[in-house]
Parts: C-alpha cells; sequence; structure tokens
C-alpha cells in the first residue's frame, strides 16, 4: 500500500549500521558461483578486475539502501521511506499485516542482528523486508504488530526501547505492564528423538540428492568417467554392457536401491536436525509463533484468524510409529516459500498431540464428533486411472531394454486396483456448522479441512464419466494453498449430494462474512 498521507508518530528509524554487509552478502548470493569460476578458472589479465568492479557497485548500492532506508510507527500502521532519487513510500496497516517472520543466520548471530519480514495475504512478496534490525528491536516490532494487529487506536511509541503495547492498543504504564504482558504458552516441543524420528519418516534428504545431480551435471560427465576409469573400466564401456543375466541386474538394481534409501535417510536426519532443532510451537493471545533451526534460526508468527487450510498427514511409516502431521495454509506471501511463513504446527507428533492441537485452536470444530461419511464404492477403479499412462510408458520402456522381461512392469497393475479400491474404502468426507473436512489416501493418508467462512470459492465439475454415472465433484478453495497441498475436494459424489452440499455451502457464504 502506498500512499502519501503518512504521519509518524515518532522520529524515524534507520536500519542496523551493519545492515549493509547483510544486504551484499544477499545479493552476492546469486552470482557467487560464478564469480568464484571466475576467480579461479579465469584469466589473468585485466577482464579479471570485471568481478571486482561488479562487487563494487553491488557494495555501493548496498551503503546507498542503508542511508536511504527509514521506518516509523504512525497511528495505527508502519511507514517506510526507501530511496532517494526515486522515493517510495509505503504506508503498512498493523491489520494488513498478516505474518512476521524473524530469521537469524549464523552471521546474523555474530552482530546480534535479524531480518524482519512483514507479509500481507496473497501478496506476491512480503510487504516490507527489514535487513537487518537489532534482535531486539526485531523482537519488539514483532511484539508491535502481535499488539496491534487489530483496528483501533494505537499508541506512538516505536520499536526499540518503546513500552509494549496492549491488546486494545492503549500503552500501559509501569505499573500495570505485568497485568498485560503475559508469558507465551508453549504447545508444543521437539526434541532429539523427535527428531531422529522426522529423519526417518520424511524424504527430506532428496532436496540434497537433487542438488547434487544438478551440480555433477554441470561437469559434463568427465568426473563420472574418470571415476569408472580409476574402478578398471570405462563409463561407455561399462553401461553398454548387454552380457550380464538379468538376476544380476535385478540384484545390482536392488542393492543401489538399498544404498540410496540409507544415504536419502541420512541426509533427510541431517536436513531434520538443521531446520527443526530446538522447534516450539507457542501461543501468545491469538497468535501462534513457531521458532526453530540449528545453524540459522527461524521465529515466524501469524494471527489463529489467518489460518485459512488444515491438513493432517500420516504416512506408512508414520502410522508404525503413530505419528502425524500437522500442517496449516496462512494468508501470507508464497513467493518467498513455505519455509519463512507458518506452515508446519506439528512436523512430526503422537497422534494424540496432534488431535490435541485441533481441538485447543479449533474448538468450535468439534474434532472429535465429526460425522464422517463414506464416498460409493462403484466407481474405485476410477481412482486408478491416472496411474495407467506410467503404467504403459514404463512397460514400453523395459520392453525396448529387456525385450519380453519388461512386460513384468504391468504386474504393478494389480497393486494400482487394491491401492485405488483401498483408497475408495476410506475416502470420506464431512460437512458441519463450522467445518467441511474431506479425508483421503490410504498408502499415504490426509484429513484436509477448513472453516466455513475461510472459503473462497466453490466449484461442481463433472467429466463425461461423471455425467455418465451421475457422480460430480465438488472443489472447495482456499486462499493462501501452497503447490504441495492436498487439495480440498470431495471426489465422485452421486450428484443429487454433491448439488445439495454445493447449494448449502453457497447459502452460507452468501451470508456469513468472508473471514481472513
Amino acid at each position: 500500500m502506498t500512499t502519501e498521507a503518512a504521519a509518524p508518530a515518532e522520529p524515524e528509524h534507520r536500519l542496523h549500521p551493519m545492515s549493509w554487509l547483510f544486504v551484499l552478502v544477499a545479493q552476492l548470493k546469486q552470482f557467487i558461483v560464478p564469480l568464484i569460476a571466475l576467480f579461479l578458472f579465469g584469466r589473468r589479465d585485466e577482464g579479471g578486475l570485471w568481478p571486482l568492479i561488479g562487487v563494487g557497485v553491488l557494495a555501493i548500492g548496498s551503503l546507498w539502501q542503508y542511508f536511504t532506508y527509514r521506518y516509523a510507527v504512525a497511528e495505527d500502521a508502519l511507514v517506510v521511506r526507501s530511496g532517494l532519487l526515486e522515493r517510495s513510500l509505503r504506508v503498512i496497516p498493523f491489520s494488513r499485516i498478516h505474518n512476521v517472520a524473524v530469521e537469524q543466520s549464523l552471521l546474523h548471530r555474530v552482530f546480534g542482528v535479524a531480518e524482519v519480514r512483514l507479509e500481507s495475504a496473497g501478496g506476491s512478496k512480503p510487504e516490507a523486508t527489514m535487513r537487518v534490525l537489532t534482535l531486539a528491536d526485531a523482537l519488539e516490532l514483532e511484539t508491535l504488530v502481535r499488539r496491534r494487529g487489530r483496528a483501533g487506536p494505537a499508541s506512538t511509541r516505536a520499536p526499540g526501547p518503546a513500552m509494549p503495547v496492549a491488546d486494545d492498543g492503549v500503552a500501559p504504564d509501569r505499573a500495570t505492564h505485568a497485568a498485560v504482558t503475559t508469558a507465551p504458552e508453549p504447545l508444543l516441543r521437539m526434541g532429539a528423538i523427535d527428531l531422529l524420528r522426522l529423519g526417518v519418516v520424511s524424504n527430506r534428504g532428496m532436496i540434497l540428492v537433487g542438488a547434487g545431480v544438478a551440480a555433477f551435471s554441470q561437469t559434463g560427465g568427465r568426473l563420472w568417467s574418470n571415476l569408472f576409469e580409476r574402478l578398471g573400466g570405462s563409463w561407455e564401456a561399462w553401461y553398454g554392457s548387454n552380457d550380464l543375466p538379468l538376476w544380476q541386474w535385478l540384484a545390482g538394481g536392488l542393492a543401489l536401491l538399498a544404498a540410496a534409501l540409507v544415504v536419502v535417510r541420512l541426509l533427510s536426519l541431517l536436513l531434520a536436525v538443521l531446520q527443526y532443532y530446538g522447534f516450539v510451537l507457542s501461543r501468545d493471545g491469538r497468535r501462534l509463533t513457531v521458532e526453530r533451526g540449528l545453524l540459522t534460526r527461524w521465529r515466524t508468527s501469524a494471527s489463529r484468524r489467518r489460518i485459512q487450510a488444515w491438513t493432517l498427514t500420516e504416512g506408512l511409516l508414520q502410522r508404525w510409529l503413530k505419528q502425524r502431521t500437522l500442517e496449516v495454509d496462512t494468508a501470507a506471501s508464497q513467493q518467498e516459500g513455505q519455509a519463512r511463513t507458518l506452515h508446519e504446527l506439528a512436523p512430526i507428533a503422537p497422534r494424540e498431540d496432534c488431535d490435541r492441537l485441533i481441538e485447543e485452536l479449533l474448538p468450535q470444530a468439534r474434532w472429535h464428533a465429526l460425522d464422517w461419511q463414506s464416498v460409493p464404492m462403484r466407481g474405485w477403479w476410477r481412482r486408478m486411472l491416472s496411474t495407467l499412462p506410467w503404467i504403459v510408458l514404463v512397460t514400453v520402456a523395459l520392453s525396448v531394454r529387456f525385450g519380453a522381461w519388461g512386460l513384468l512392469a504391468l504386474a504393478w497393475l494389480p497393486w494400482a486396483a487394491v491401492q485405488a479400491h483401498a483408497e475408495a474404502r476410506r475416502a470420506g468426507w464431512t460437512l458441519g456448522e463450522e467445518l467441511v473436512a474431506v479425508r483421503e489416501g490410504w498408502w499415504q493418508r490426509y484429513w484436509r479441512f477448513a472453516e466455513v467462512d475461510k472459503l473462497q470459492a466453490l466449484r461442481l465439475t463433472r467429466s463425461p464419466l461423471d455425467r455418465h454415472f451421475d457422480t460430480a465433484t465438488l472443489w472447495l478453495d482456499t486462499a493462501g494453498a501452497g503447490a504441495r497441498s492436498p487439495q480440498l475436494c470431495i471426489r465422485y459424489l452421486p450428484h443429487a449430494s454433491a448439488d445439495a452440499v454445493y447449494r448449502r455451502l453457497s447459502s452460507e457464504l452468501a451470508r456469513r462474512p468472508l473471514r481472513w
């Protein structure tokens, strides 16, 4: 929100004096690999000075941002000024700020500073990024947003040594300070055993595997060729060999698969420790805060009313360990990624702890008393239609390479049928006064639910198969849904039932105001 009606109630504040260094580091991240390659492998002539000139230009730009960036607190908004030749003025109402993220990397910790991002609902980028503030000012700004996130009069005290501000927007005096400032209430903590479980059940190690494959692909195959030549043969000769019997191919493939699974689990454990060490979910009034991370500490918070949808997940390994994952979608910027927004309320936790969190944060939904309704089984086979093209492609590829043995891939069809039948048997939905929920999956189970007031749009779709079997699919859209979030939809309902649910929800949404 940009406007010229800015009347800060306090003098403007600058960023931390070392903020230019962090701006420079952030700008250099996208150029660091080419610069290192140019310094190490480039020619030693006058052209080698160009990278230094580029770094100098970035450094000047970082200093320019420090000297021209200002922020101050107005009556009910945060005022941010930047630029000198091309001036920018942003007035950000506290009621518009949906998520506050505080980041502390190792470099931040050395200087005792933090980076703060203020995000709004559905924005393509944060409303403001303050790189960087002292840690005390960053936490005070987070407190200021938390206390004055609701519309109403606000005090005129700025972050820093300012007095805390109460929920009603009135700055208390020192005598009543203890009465309005309460300690956050911890809702969930993760210990070492939880991190071990998370590393075992998650596939986060594939992120590092993918990054490694991408890095090695830039070598043009020379690294791999040299490696196999040292082992006694060239890569091309080993790959082109057709003399090995099938059982050796299968044994080698199983051994490589087992080794890959072990490596992925170890990498997943490493990432779990780095990302979720010291995980704490706490509640301060209506605001939820998550703090986590080993090397880089993340602290992100959002108001409870900003949560748009919920996802409860239970994989096969999680079922064996009696664990689940609870995630939420918030109405905040999605461009920065889910790592910087309030997304995971419980990366992994016992089933009863996840149910307890839902009951505490959604008491009006009556999670344990929901009346689940099943989906008719007659269209169970439609759930396996999406896998048929992949089975055909794999079968053709293997048949070209191994001849008739490649037809063994068709053995996946019975398993796909069993899985589709099990998914259809478990699928269900429920619609209460305050909550709409669906449950799907069998191997990987999930529950997806949202408050009726948070629904953004309804869609009733019918494919040719739906018209033939007199069924329909009802899609329920909410704000803030990520690309990896399951769909909130009721599949393959009888058309009459789907239409009745559609009309009921349409009537409810028309009667109730939309809540963000």
